[in-house]
């Protein structure tokens, strides 16, 4: 009997036990931070984060210590977890979409709410979308897959925010965010609601988002996929009356318990509406820690370096799974990636991933049984991929090796100079290899000529790359379509000077 036999008679009797619990098809809520380093949340280590909500899905549920985003920044990660393919073969690069931009994720990509609105499912997004505006709207979430959409269309700094409160009473953002641009909007469906946004009470309308998301569903005993791309822990930091002041981090430790806050808010929807038993959580964050910020940037822990990078902190990521009674509490080492929740919640669902190239692979086996990864290894691509220089880095099992590496000036501050903008471009031949299980933050590479047990990795790992990189196709680049400052969301569109006079 064939492998891909045997994995396909596998998922189908997964989904067999999972209905044999539940005759309804499952709930899902995606959880996913912003420059959340590896070591932030309290379940992780952080000796002063407070978490109590995460970390109680934590102790409950699934806690991954080897899971992996496809990119070091924003767009491509967020492009990847709702495609389960990375970011290169859909376009999502070089570096992030701008407010601006003419580009956005293809709308021939399948998102995961794609995969299951045909199925009957209620879709919804708030938060942080970062995957294109376009033209009329059209990259927003509502034109791919989701029903409903309340949040900011991408990252918060990328508007004026010195003049605006980032927490009570009114103690102003700190720092620099974008200047020239419009101010940051909030947007409900496809309309603008406010501009520029209020940071005080934004966590508060999510969280009744979703409580009227999750009872409407509950109501009409309707499935539901929740997504909810966090804005915290990006900076500047921001948090209502709740939760600033109260964490000992100061304000990245505030915005990160506004975070939790909203996360036990939704926990305690799905426990009063019925369906905690038959909804799926997974958390995870999109990369690693902005270091440039030093404590306003997250922290990475053990994990080198961080956002921007192909070391371990920028694309080793903090991630939960939980479902009450479905999976097991502890702790896996099994690797995998946010390209993997795609075809894992399909097979969930009952039904097949797209059609195209997925890179993602089902958990199924991880959640459930506890047993071995479908994923072989992980290819590191830097924030600006191309064809020259392929993959950085690729992991095998516990080995890690590097045929490039380079610093970025979101990680500029630490002590560590290959984490630097100065440390520039440099190809490693033969690769640096290292042990991650040994040695997590990537100190000490294992020479070849010393170690020559470890040659045949080495060039099992150069084989991978080199059929991974044949395969890979890359789409166009949508960053690269540049940006019109006339396609900035402006809630008053024929208003004059621009962009100043889009506020409503």
């Amino acid at each position: 009997m064939g492998l891909p036999l045997v994995m396909h008679l596998l998922a189908i009797f997964m989904c067999l036990s999972v209905g044999r619990v539940s005759s309804s098809p499952p709930n899902f809520i995606l959880l996913f931070a912003d420059d959340l380093g590896f070591g932030d949340l309290g379940c992780y280590g952080h000796p002063t984060s407070l978490t109590p909500n995460l970390d109680k899905l934590a102790a409950r549920g699934l806690r991954f210590t080897d899971f992996y985003v496809t990119s070091a920044l924003c767009s491509p990660s967020r492009a990847s977890i709702l495609t389960g393919r990375y970011q290169t073969r859909s376009g999502i690069y070089p570096d992030v979409l701008g407010t601006g931009s003419r580009g956005g994720l293809p709308l021939n990509e399948t998102t995961i709410a794609e995969v299951l609105k045909p199925l009957g499912y209620n879709t919804a997004i708030m938060g942080k979308w970062h995957l294109g505006v376009g033209l009329n709207g059209t990259y927003l979430p509502t034109r791919q897959g989701f029903d409903s959409y309340l949040g900011i269309p991408y990252s918060h700094d990328m508007g004026p925010c010195h003049n605006l409160t980032c927490f009570p009473p009114d103690v102003k953002c700190f720092g620099f965010c974008d200047r020239g641009v419009v101010t940051v909007p909030l947007m409900h469906n496809e309309v603008i609601i406010q501009q520029p946004v209020d940071f005080l009470s934004l966590e508060t309308a999510y969280s009744n988002f979703a409580t009227t998301f999750i009872k409407d569903s509950a109501q009409k005993g309707q499935p539901f996929f929740l997504y909810y791309p966090s804005h915290h822990t990006h900076y500047p930091q921001f948090a209502g009356p709740r939760a600033a002041g109260k964490s000992r981090r100061g304000p990245f430790g505030d915005a990160l318990l506004e975070l939790d806050s909203t996360v036990g808010h939704i926990v305690h929807t799905l426990k009063d509406t019925g369906v905690l038993n038959n909804t799926l959580i997974f958390f995870t964050a999109d990369n690693g820690p902005e270091l440039m910020r030093m404590s306003r940037g997250g922290n990475a822990g053990l994990m080198k370096c961080g956002k921007g990078t192909t070391y371990e902190g920028g694309m080793r990521e903090p991630a939960i799974a939980y479902w009450h009674d479905r999976i097991t509490p502890g702790v896996t080492h099994e690797l995998a990636s946010s390209l993997d929740i795609l075809p894992t919640f399909a097979m969930l669902a009952g039904t097949r991933p797209p059609k195209a190239a997925l890179d993602g692979v089902d958990m199924s086996s991880i959640l459930f049984q506890g047993g071995p990864s479908q994923r072989e290894a992980m290819f590191y691509y830097p924030t600006n991929p191309s064809e020259k220089y392929g993959v950085f880095a690729v992991r095998l099992g516990k080995y890690k090796a590097h045929f490039y590496t380079r610093g970025a000036f979101y990680s500029d501050t630490t002590p560590d100079h290959d984490c630097h903008m100065t440390a520039f471009l440099k190809e490693h031949d033969p690769p640096l290899l290292f042990d991650l299980e040994a040695d997590p933050s990537e100190n000490y590479s294992l020479s070849p000529v010393e170690h020559p047990e470890v040659e045949w990795v080495l060039q099992r790992m150069q084989r991978l790359r080199d059929d991974f990189q044949a395969s890979m196709v890359f789409g166009e680049s949508q960053v690269g379509r540049g940006s019109d400052p006339a396609l900035e969301p402006c809630c008053t569109p024929s208003c004059t000077p621009k962009p100043d006079c889009c506020r409503c």
